[in-house]
């Protein structure tokens, strides 16, 4: 069969769909980049916020609407309101995230000998398609942050083996990989529910001192994860010096409704340490405006703690009511109006702060890892990349560079992105 894959949200999804482009192909079935030409296609859907639930119902409609009959979904908004996707057009399958193993067993498929030899990791065709390779470590969340549906719809934390997880890595190398990406729902949980010691610490020095990779960074910590084992890990040549620490809200009172695990003092004692031992590492985060019964005081607090910390860069989210969390129970919900004007007012302290951590590379060298490559009319390519620290790079070449690292001169920042001229 030709078979379409999109997945909406989290890097964990991209990792998941991946996953099963593998084992479709493994299969004997086409993976194809275009919805109009496929047989069927595989929705993996998001509900962390009610944007990501609608924005997985555009894109099944969007399937439907190309002429793909069929539209297997699976992810988190299937799991948590099957009824509304299976009403969707054209969704003839629905999978929860418990039973999206079962997808290719029920296509016929054979299973993967990956245990005994690899697969080549292939990147998705089309739009989905990515140089850096996700590995799921881990799913699930024990956490209880009354806000949050992804726990609930993922269950309680659990790991992938270690086999697993080295036969993932095996595969994305033998593919050409340069990055390796490691994701979870609580990534730094990997290993407490394995026998024998394990932690996630010690599974990235495994992966570094086995397999030497040009790069490896983490999707993203919870910031009372991270221990003192940690910091060798930061300083390493091939670690990427960016860590993605949810913070949700400057205001210890915000916090505390939340379910948060760490207050404002211990989450600045974190960052301080980690900027102390780790050398213009990015540190970016996740924002969360209009939480039920935050004041205008409340507010700014955050704003006023979010413009201290200085971050490289954020996800602002507003608050949006999620079925059967705690926090859908709460009183004194706050006006959208007022959740738009608060949530633009933190991005722009955001911006703010990054646009000050990017001019520290004008005039210098920096590593980029070349994602995609737009070709001119006249045969030139612009080249868009990463750098370790999470940089957006733009640069022209004469040739295609995607999958490439180079030495680029940042010569100056445009919109919000850096541009440089390759050197090497």
């Amino acid at each position: 069969m030709k078979i379409f894959l999109d997945t909406i949200g989290c890097r964990l999804n991209q990792s998941e769909i991946e996953k099963i482009a593998a084992g479709l192909r493994d299969a004997g079935h086409d993976v194809v980049g275009n919805a109009s030409n496929a047989d069927l296609a595989i929705v993996n859907t998001c509900a962390v916020t009610s944007a990501a639930s609608a924005d997985s119902r555009k894109v099944i409609r969007r399937i439907a609407n190309s002429g793909c009959k069929e539209i297997f979904a699976t992810g988190c908004y299937a799991t948590i309101d099957p009824l509304a996707v299976k009403g969707l057009p054209a969704v003839v399958g629905l999978y929860k995230n418990n039973k999206k193993n079962c997808i290719i067993s029920d296509l016929n498929s054979k299973h993967s000998n990956s245990s005994l030899l690899p697969n080549i990791r292939k990147p998705l065709p089309g739009k989905k398609w990515r140089t850096r390779a996700f590995i799921k470590v881990q799913d699930g969340c024990d956490n209880q942050c009354t806000f949050c549906i992804t726990r609930i719809a993922r269950g309680k934390s659990h790991s992938q083996t270690e086999d697993e997880i080295i036969n993932d890595i095996e595969a994305a190398l033998l593919g050409g990989v340069k990055e390796i990406v490691l994701t979870g729902v609580n990534l730094g949980s990997w290993g407490k529910d394995l026998e024998g010691g394990f932690s996630l610490s010690k599974l990235i020095n495994k992966i570094l001192i086995t397999y030497s990779p040009h790069r490896i960074r983490l999707s993203s910590l919870e910031p009372w994860d991270i221990n003192e084992s940690y910091f060798p890990i930061f300083n390493h040549p091939a670690f990427c010096r960016h860590l993605h620490l949810p913070l949700q809200a400057g205001s210890d009172v915000i916090l505390r409704r939340m379910g948060r695990k760490m207050c404002t003092d211990e989450f600045q004692a974190l960052v301080n340490r980690i900027r102390s031992r780790v050398s213009e590492i990015a540190i970016t985060t996740d924002i969360m405006v209009g939480f039920p019964g935050e004041t205008e005081k409340e507010f700014e607090e955050s704003l006023f703690f979010i413009k201290e910390m200085n971050f490289t860069g954020g996800h602002v989210f507003r608050y949006s009511v999620r079925p059967s969390t705690v926090a859908a129970k709460f009183d004194y919900p706050v006006p959208e109006m007022e959740k738009k004007i608060r949530s633009r007012q933190m991005r722009h302290v955001i911006s703010e702060s990054e646009i000050e951590y990017k001019k520290k590379f004008i005039d210098r060298e920096v590593s980029v890892l070349w994602e995609k490559a737009e070709k001119f009319g006249n045969g030139d390519f612009l080249l868009s990349g990463l750098t370790g620290n999470y940089l957006r790079v733009n640069a022209v070449a004469n040739e295609d560079l995607q999958n490439v690292i180079s030495n680029v001169y940042i010569e100056e920042i445009k919109a919000t992105h850096l541009f440089g001229k390759i050197t090497s």
